[in-house]
Order: structure tokens, then C-alpha cells, then sequence
């Protein structure tokens, strides 16, 4: 048995997040840990709320709430989101937690201790009309490189560019929109990442050969352009602190770490976070600290790559002491609605919560899944939505279960038939879902999801394939028997289904096992060799039907979605 390390990036508190950051992150990384317990190993799946920066404080600000008030009934909401999403996280936690503060500063005084932090004096942009320095995130401006007009001072989201404040063109305050700024000078502590440069490419050279091309060839963007040393510290009022025996005046100052310096440290206090909060023992540290055993896998959209590639990297090895790396970056595109940015304020696109309030999650993380911006970016739009769902998942598989399980109540009870020996038929379709198990199940190590989805689905067609090739309900008339043969192997493949489905619609997979008195809950996966056994419900197994699996979507419905989100069929 493996131990796997996984997290997801972080989401921000700033509001509820649509439905590309959830298949950008946290979907994936559900799936694989959950696909992962199944195949028997011992799975830490970690992620938290990123809380600080100025994300955070404006939208304190906005809400009318104290930073920390407003953080605290944030991470709720989104924790109670990602329940209803069914995320299997072994923990959920908080960047703005005690354990992250006292991580962060043991790093920042490690780095310091070896010389890899410096503090300078700086000329930094100061808003009279705010009446403070501005913090990178607080200046936006047009991107000098692609021309986006909403770029941030510390990164543009459209190109992934790394900027300084003064790069912007027409900079001005988040807070205020005054462009009455200026440069005044003030100090702060510096992240001398040019002075690890070759380490961080010995590093990079040795764990990304097997990464997606988007992932290493963002990182290796970032190196060929040179790591330029970084501002680790801000002006603001919500972060972790510097500390004071370390650097007394710029702790005296009010200064406070760089989110992107505390938030990829928080994957190891929240994991610390989940120690402490367990009545038992548990040993965080072996995740962490010499774990040469761990496989760590990380799970984010193209635009935190950088950061996890190469800044936290030469934090990791800066500190000289034995901390686990990265293993391997599943990064993906963006999804995009009709083509363009899911935007709150235009009413455009559908966010977490309102999915859930419209359908059940296993409905949104099919669809995601089957759609996932691996290799490019991946539109939204209801119509390939209701596609998606009435054909695969209501039809394929919903009316698969149901006519199976129905016609057999009716002809032969409440009891699995039992049937003549398997003949031709069940020999060839043993062989078709043994092949397309080791695909689904090679997908999903890999790591490749749509192609995982493609392997699922095609196992739901082949029943299909088989129940209208042997049509019980013409055998009935002549042979009992053989009816009760199809019918039986169609149950094994509704329990087969029902497993081999968990990491993608977890409900239906356990309503599924639901339907069979003799289901076995410590039963975690079904092997090809099994799979074409047919043995794992046997004749005489009492069964149940379960209400129906997923209801299609109407015209009625799509006409709703679209005038309540957005949207047109044209542009589909």
C-alpha cells in the first residue's frame, strides 16, 4: 500500500467560486483520492480557505464585515459548499490558522538563517487618497504585455505574466480608483530566489518528466525568464505577521507576510491543522518531513503554476532542511461560459452554489469531468450540459439500471434469477468490460480524466450493447432461462457500475450498491478478472430498485438556465 499525498489550490474567501475552479482543482483531486482509497491506499487529501492578501480585505470591506468575521463565515459557507459537492477532503482548513502562522515563520526564519531573505528598502506606491502603501494587489491597471485592463500589480490573470506595480499601465487604486499615486520609500523582506535558481532547475530537471506540457512549460517559462528576488512582505492589516525576533522593526511596522508566501505553506499546516483536531494521534510531520515514502500530487489551473513550480520550490529548499516536494502538477486550462469569463457582477455564468440548489452534484461532476480543460481551454453552455446528462448519465445509465432492475421484479420478484451457464455473449462481453477496466483504470493513474469518462461511459454502453442483443423481454416468451441469465449478468454489471463509478457520481454509485442486499461495504474495487467472473451478485441476492438515478433535462429547463444565468444557444 502507497501513501499519497494530495491538495488541491487553494480557493480564495473572497466569494463563492463557479464551476472552473472547481474542475480546475478540487474536482480532479477529489477523483483521484477517491479513486486512489479505492485501489487500497492510504490517501491524506488536504486543502483549506486562502485567506489572506487583499482579496480578502476587499471583500471585508464590501461585506461591511471585519477581515476576520468576514473569513470565518466565508470558509463556512464554502466548506458547507464542498459537502454538498461530496469532496472527499480529509481535511478543510484555514491559511489564517494558528498552525500556518507558526509554519510560515518557522520557514521565513530558516530562509533568513541561510541567507535567503533579505530586507531593502524600496520606493513603493503610496495612495494619499487611502491614506496607505498599496500593496501590489490594491494597483491595477492595463498589462503591458497582452493589454488586459484589469491586471493586478503582482500578476496578470489573462497571461499569467509576473508584474510589478509600476509594469501597469494607467495604474490605480483598487480601493479607491484614485490614480493620485506616488512612490514614497519604505522596507520590507525579499525572497533572494536568483540566488537558488540552479537549484530550483537541478529540481525541476529531475520531477517534471512525466508532468503535463502545460505544467512544465509554464514552470520552465518562469526559469528561462529568470527568478527575479521578491517581495515577501506587505502593508496590510490582515496576514501573518513578521516576527518580532527576527525583525523587530518591520514587525513593529505592522507588516505581515505575501499570501503567495503563506498560502502554499498552509498545505502543511493545514495537514498539521488535521493532526491536532483529531482526538487520536496522528503524525503530520511524516507527510511533510523526510517522507520519502509519500507520492505528492498537487491539483491547480494554469495560473497557480508558477507559484507551485518554482516560488514555493526554492521556499522548500531554501530552508535546507528535508521537506517534501512536489511529485507531480496536474494543472489544467479554464473553463470558460460561451466562450467567455463566468462574471458575478454581469450575471454571467453559474457559480458552486447555484448549481446545487438546480441539480445534485453527481449531475456537475460527470460533466465536468467528461469536460475537463486538460488540454486546452473548455467552454460552458447549457446545451452541452442537457446533452451530456440525457444521454449518458439518464439514458445510459439511469435507464440501464431501471429497465433491468424493473422487468426483473416483474417476471421473476424481488430475488436475482438465476439462469442457465453463460454462453457465447457473456464470454464476449467479460472480454469487452475487461479491457475497458484496465483503460479506466490506467486513465485515472494517469491522471487523464476525460479519457477516464470515455472508458466509464463505454462500460454503461456495452450493458446496453448486451441487454439489446439478448432482449430478455422477447427470451421470456421462450426461455425462461436464458431470460434470467441476461438479466442476472445486467445485475452484476448495475453493482460493477455501482463501484467502478465512485469517484465520479459517488450518490448514484452508492444508491446502485443500495439496490443489493448482499453489497459488501468493505468491497472498494471490482479487478478485470472479477468484473468478467459475473459472480459478484449471486442468484438468490434480494434487491431493491432505487428512485431514479437522474431526470432529464427539458427545453422548459434550458429556456430557465438561460435567462436566469446567461447565455445563448447560438453561441454554444
Amino acid at each position: 500500500m502507497a501513501r499519497h499525498l494530495v491538495t488541491s489550490a487553494l480557493p480564495y474567501i473572497n466569494g463563492i467560486k463557479h464551476l472552473g475552479n472547481m474542475v480546475g482543482s478540487m474536482l480532479p483531486a477529489d477523483v483521484y483520492s477517491r479513486y486512489l482509497r479505492q485501489r487500497g491506499h492510504e490517501v491524506l487529501y488536504i486543502c483549506a480557505t486562502d485567506e489572506h492578501g487583499t482579496p480578502a480585505e476587499l471583500a471585508a470591506a464590501d461585506a461591511g464585515l471585519p477581515v476576520a468575521e468576514f473569513c470565518e463565515q466565508q470558509h463556512r459557507v464554502q466548506a458547507e459548499i464542498y459537502r454538498g459537492f461530496q469532496l472527499s477532503f480529509d481535511h478543510f482548513g484555514r491559511s489564517s490558522s494558528e498552525q500556518n502562522k507558526e509554519i510560515t515563520q518557522h520557514f521565513a526564519r530558516k530562509l533568513h538563517e541561510h541567507g535567503f531573505i533579505e530586507q531593502k528598502s524600496i520606493r513603493q506606491v503610496y495612495s494619499a487618497a487611502d491614506g496607505r502603501f498599496l500593496p501590489d494587489r490594491y494597483i491595477i491597471g492595463t498589462c503591458p504585455h497582452c493589454g488586459y485592463e484589469k491586471a493586478r500589480g503582482d500578476q496578470c490573470e489573462n497571461c499569467t505574466r509576473v508584474l510589478d506595480p509600476t509594469d501597469l499601465i494607467e495604474p490605480r487604486s483598487a480601493i479607491s480608483g484614485s490614480t493620485e499615486l506616488e512612490v514614497r520609500e519604505t522596507k520590507h523582506l525579499f525572497l533572494t530566489q536568483s540566488k537558488l535558481t540552479d537549484e530550483v532547475e537541478r529540481w525541476l530537471d529531475s520531477a517534471s518528466a512525466e508532468w503535463p506540457n502545460l505544467s512544465s512549460s509554464i514552470a520552465r517559462k518562469w526559469l528561462t525568464e529568470g527568478l527575479r528576488d521578491r517581495s515577501i512582505t506587505r502593508d496590510l492589516d490582515w496576514g501573518i505577521p513578521v516576527p518580532a525576533d527576527t525583525w523587530p522593526e518591520l514587525a513593529a511596522e505592522g507588516k505581515v507576510f505575501y499570501v503567495w508566501f503563506d498560502a502554499p505553506i498552509e498545505y502543511i499546516g493545514a495537514t498539521k491543522e488535521w493532526a491536532d483536531q483529531a482526538p487520536q494521534d496522528r503524525d503530520w510531520k511524516s507527510w511533510w518531513y523526510e517522507a520519502d515514502d509519500v507520492t505528492y500530487t498537487e491539483f491547480m489551473a494554469k495560473d497557480n503554476v508558477p507559484f507551485h513550480t518554482v516560488m514555493f520550490p526554492a521556499t522548500e529548499l531554501g530552508t535546507r532542511e528535508p521537506w517534501k516536494m512536489v511529485d507531480f502538477v496536474q494543472s489544467f486550462n479554464w473553463l470558460t461560459y460561451y466562450g467567455g469569463k463566468f462574471s458575478t457582477s454581469d450575471q454571467r455564468g453559474i457559480f458552486t452554489n447555484q448549481a446545487l440548489e438546480l441539480l445534485p452534484a453527481d449531475y456537475w461532476r460527470y460533466f465536468l469531468i467528461a469536460n475537463a480543460p486538460e488540454s486546452d481551454d473548455a467552454s460552458f453552455s447549457w446545451e452541452l450540459f442537457a446533452s451530456v446528462v440525457n444521454k449518458d448519465l439518464a439514458d445510459t445509465l439511469g435507464n440501464f439500471v431501471n429497465r433491468v432492475l424493473s422487468f426483473s421484479r416483474k417476471r421473476f420478484g424481488d430475488q436475482v434469477p438465476a439462469g442457465s451457464a453463460a454462453g457465447e455473449p457473456e464470454q464476449r462481453l467479460a472480454a469487452e468490460i475487461g479491457g475497458l477496466i484496465e483503460d479506466y483504470q490506467t486513465h485515472l493513474e494517469a491522471k487523464q480524466f476525460r479519457k477516464a469518462a470515455q472508458a466509464l461511459r463505454s462500460l454503461w454502453s456495452a450493458g446496453n450493447s448486451y441487454l439489446e442483443e439478448k432482449a430478455p423481454w422477447i427470451e421470456i416468451r421462450t426461455d425462461q432461462d436464458a431470460a434470467a441469465l441476461t438479466l442476472r449478468t445486467a445485475m452484476n454489471l448495475i453493482y460493477l457500475y455501482a463501484v467502478l463509478s465512485e469517484p465520479l457520481i459517488p450518490s448514484a454509485a452508492q444508491a446502485m450498491r443500495a439496490a443489493f442486499a448482499s453489497d459488501d461495504p468493505a468491497r472498494r474495487w471490482v479487478s478485470p478478472d472479477e468484473a468478467k467472473s459475473f459472480a459478484l451478485v449471486e442468484a438468490g441476492t434480494d434487491f431493491t430498485i432505487p428512485p431514479v438515478l437522474f431526470a432529464k433535462i427539458t427545453e422548459d429547463d434550458l429556456e430557465n438556465y438561460r435567462t436566469r444565468f446567461g447565455g445563448s444557444p447560438d453561441a454554444a
